[in-house]
C-alpha cells in the first residue's frame, strides 16, 4: 500500500479524485502537491485549527471526531477556558497514528513520531546522526525520571517488523499516560516519572528502505545495492538484505570482539560488502552504529533492549560476562513472553550492540528476536508479536 492510499483510506475516500471534490481541490486524480498537503493530516494523526466565533474544545473535537481529553494535552499551554477567535490549536484526528498494517519506510516513520509529538509534547524527538545516503537517524524519549533506558529496533533491514512493535508501544504509552491511564497493568504516570525512556525505532533506515519499497530504483544506493548483491547470488534481493546500503551488517560493527566476528563471518564466504555478514572494514566503520554508540555513551542506560527477528528468543550475556540481575529479569522476559533465554551462538556471538553494552558497562542487555520464519516476517504475525512483546516492553521501564 502506498502512502497516499493510507490517507485515503482514513479519510474515507474511495479516490484521490473523491478526495479533491470533498476537500474543494481541482480533481484531476493526481497526486499534485495541493493533494498531497490535504492529505498529510490523515497520515501523521493531526491538523492545526483556527477558532471561530462559538467554538469550544466540545464543538471542536465533535467536528474532528476527537475527544476534549485529546486537544487539551496536545495543547498543554492552552486554556480551555480562554479561547479567543483566531487561536490556532492543534487537533489530534480521531485514529491512531501508527498503522499496524502495511510495512514501514523511513519516510512514514518520520510521519509518525512527526504525529506523535504533537498529539503528545511531552516526547521530544531529536536526530542522533544520519545514514552515509543522508537519512536522519531518529530518536525519541518520554519520561522524567532519573533511570534511563535503551530501545531500538531494526539494526537489520529485512527486520523492519521490529519498527512497528516499538512504534506501537509508544503510541499506546504515550496514550496511557495523558489518560492517566495502565499499561500492562502498570501506572502509566507512575513509569514516567520514574523512568526515562529513549527510543531509537530503525537504525537502519536506507536499509529498510530497500526491502520495503521506500527506495526506488532510481533513487542513490539502490544500484549500489544490487551491485553488491550479485556477490551473493544465493541471497534474495532485496528480501534477504540485512545490511546498510554500504553493505556492512550494522550488528557486527561494534567494539566487542570485532576481530573474532570477521574471522568467522569470513570463514562463512562474507569477506565483502553486500546484503549481509560483512563486519565492515573496522568496528565502528559506519555512521549508524557510530551513532547508536555516541548515544549509548551520552544517555547511560541501565538497560538496553535491542530487537531483532526471528526466532521467539531472549539472549542476555556476553561470553562470560553476566550482569548483575541480568538473568532474573530475563526470566521474567521469558516468562511474560513465551520466549527462551538462551545463550548466543559462537558464531553470532560478537560485534553486536548487545555484546558492545554488556562489554563495555556491564548492565543488562537483551537482543529481542521476535516472530517465527522467514525474514522479511509477514505482517500477519504482527499481532502476536506485539502482544508478547508488551510485557517486555513494559517491565524494562518497570524493573530495567
Amino acid at each position: 500500500m502506498e502512502l497516499y492510499e493510507l490517507g485515503l483510506r482514513r479519510a474515507g475516500a474511495p479516490s484521490i479524485r473523491e478526495f479533491q471534490r470533498e476537500n474543494g481541490l481541482a480533481p484531476t486524480g493526481r497526486l499534485d502537491g495541493p493533494t498531497w498537503a490535504a492529505l498529510l493530516p490523515w497520515l501523521t494523526g493531526y491538523r492545526y485549527y483556527r477558532t471561530a466565533p462559538g467554538d469550544n474544545y466540545s464543538r471542536i473535537a465533535a467536528r474532528f471526531g476527537t475527544t476534549v481529553r485529546a486537544i487539551i494535552t496536545a495543547n498543554p499551554n492552552q486554556d480551555p477556558l480562554q479561547l479567543y477567535v483566531g487561536q490556532v490549536l492543534t487537533v489530534p484526528l480521531g485514529f491512531e497514528v501508527v498503522p499496524t498494517d502495511l510495512p514501514f519506510t523511513y519516510e512514514l516513520l518520520m510521519l509518525c513520531l512527526e504525529g506523535l509529538v504533537a498529539r503528545y509534547p511531552f516526547l521530544t524527538q531529536r536526530p542522533i546522526g544520519e545514514t552515509a545516503y543522508g537519512r536522519k537517524l531518529a530518536q525519541v524519549a518520554v519520561g522524567l525520571g532519573p533511570r534511563r533506558i535503551l530501545y531500538n529496533a531494526a539494526h537489520h533491514a529485512n527486520e523492519w517488523i521490529t519498527v512497528p512493535v516499538l512504534m506501537q508501544f509508544l503510541e499506546s504509552y504515550a496514550k496511557a499516560i495523558s489518560e492517566n491511564g495502565r499499561i500492562f497493568g502498570y501506572s502509566a504516570q507512575a513509569l514516567y516519572q520514574r523512568t526515562t525512556l529513549h527510543l531509537v525505532p530503525m537504525v537502519n533506515p536506507d536499509g529498510v528502505d530497500l526491502v520495503t519499497g521506500g527506495l526506488r530504483e532510481s533513487d542513490p544506493g539502490w544500484a549500489e545495492a544490487r551491485a553488491l548483491a550479485e556477490n551473493y547470488p544465493q541471497i534474495p534481493f532485496p528480501d534477504g538484505w540485512k545490511a546498510n546500503l554500504r553493505g556492512v551488517d550494522l550488528n557486527l560493527n561494534y567494539p566487542a570482539l570485532w576481530e573474532q566476528a570477521r574471522e568467522n563471518k569470513y570463514a562463512q564466504g562474507y569477506d565483502r560488502p553486500g546484503p549481509r555478514d560483512y563486519v565492515g572494514t573496522g568496528p565502528l566503520s559506519e555512521p549508524e552504529s557510530e551513532a547508536m554508540v555516541r548515544l549509548t555513551e551520552l544517555v547511560k542506560p541501565s538497560l538496553t533492549l535491542s530487537y531483532h527477528s526471528q526466532g521467539n528468543v531472549l539472549y542476555w550475556k556476553f561470553l562470560r560476562i553476566e550482569p548483575a540481575g541480568a538473568e532474573a529479569l530475563g526470566e521474567r522476559f521469558a516468562a511474560v513472553s513465551g520466549y527462551t533465554l538462551e545463550d548466543v551462538p559462537f558464531a553470532s556471538g560478537f560485534a553486536g550492540y548487545k555484546d558492545w553494552f554488556i562489554l563495555t558497562r556491564d548492565l543488562p542487555g537483551y537482543t529481542v528476536e521476535v516472530g517465527s520464519g522467514v525474514n522479511p516476517l509477514p505482517l500477519s504475525q504482527f499481532g502476536d508479536i506485539y502482544a508478547r512483546n508488551l510485557g517486555i516492553l513494559t517491565l524494562g521501564l518497570a524493573e530495567g
